[in-house]
């Protein structure tokens, strides 16, 4: 059982549900009381010196900063946190990604006392929910303008380039929130990426053996354990390698679901 799994276990019934939808609704305030001149926009923002001499309200409005930009740009950005946030509800569960959002808001205070003079927005941790919904569906659709379809892991690619060109040539203060928004991500995907890594280094390893192999054995590059079928002697099979054996085992669509794992990689 992961720490994750355990904390859930004993504090997951304080997790609050629909945790997007209250910051958007909580954001959706700010932008008409600022319309109406009820409110002042600099109030909103985190500066860590003012929250040291006293204004620790701060410490939480700046969540609630409305993006800068027009209104159509601001219904769409919202839209799209509500989105992308409840979709990493559904897949995580509320208390994971009220977890993600906590370490992600521990991040971006905690280093912005870094630099106490420092300006601090939610635009950076909105943007990690940004990857990580990008990471777990590289594939969804969105509707550049709304008419240039492009998948989002392009967009996210984007995002890295543009928050590495902040970190090279903005100030501290941006530096410090873009280490706070990738360190969140990476919290929460690093291990997989490592995973990944590893398995793709053993994929192309095993292939590389593979090719060797073929050369040696007249052209053939996948053999059934069990059977023996080979790629040449029946090229309409599709051959493909287990997972839960060890070492590179080898097997025939009939035998892949059916067949004893190897505990011991040595034939």
């Amino acid at each position: 059982m992961s720490f994750l799994d355990r904390l859930e276990r004993r504090f997951g019934r304080f997790a609050v549900s629909n945790l997007s939808l209250y910051l958007v609704i909580g954001q959706v305030g700010v932008y008409l009381a600022l319309m109406l001149g009820r409110l002042d926009r600099t109030w909103f923002y985190l500066v860590p010196q003012l929250a040291l001499d006293g204004e620790w309200w701060r410490l939480a409005t700046f969540l609630l900063m409305p993006p800068q930009m027009g209104f159509l740009f601001i219904a769409f950005a919202w839209y799209m946190f509500y989105l992308m946030g409840s979709a990493l509800e559904s897949y995580w569960g509320e208390f994971r990604f009220n977890i993600f959002l906590l370490i992600g808001y521990g991040l971006t205070v905690g280093l912005a006392f870094l630099d106490p003079g420092g300006l601090v927005t939610n635009g950076f941790l909105a943007g990690s929910v940004f990857l990580a919904f990008a990471y777990l569906n590289p594939n969804f659709e969105l509707a550049l303008f709304l008419i240039i379809p492009v998948r989002i892991k392009w967009l996210a690619l984007v995002t890295w380039l543009f928050y590495a060109y902040r970190f090279a040539a903005g100030g501290w203060s941006d530096r410090l929130q873009i280490v706070a928004a990738v360190g969140n991500f990476f919290v929460f995907f690093g291990p997989d990426i490592w995973r990944g890594a590893r398995q793709a280094r053993r994929r192309s390893a095993g292939e590389a053996e593979r090719t060797k192999l073929a050369a040696q054995t007249g052209g053939v590059r996948h053999r059934c354990r069990i059977c023996g079928k080979t790629d040449v002697s029946n090229p309409e099979l599709d051959f493909r390698y287990c997972s839960k054996c060890a070492g590179d085992q080898c097997y025939c669509p009939e035998h892949i679901f059916n067949h004893a794992h190897v505990t011991d990689p040595a034939p």
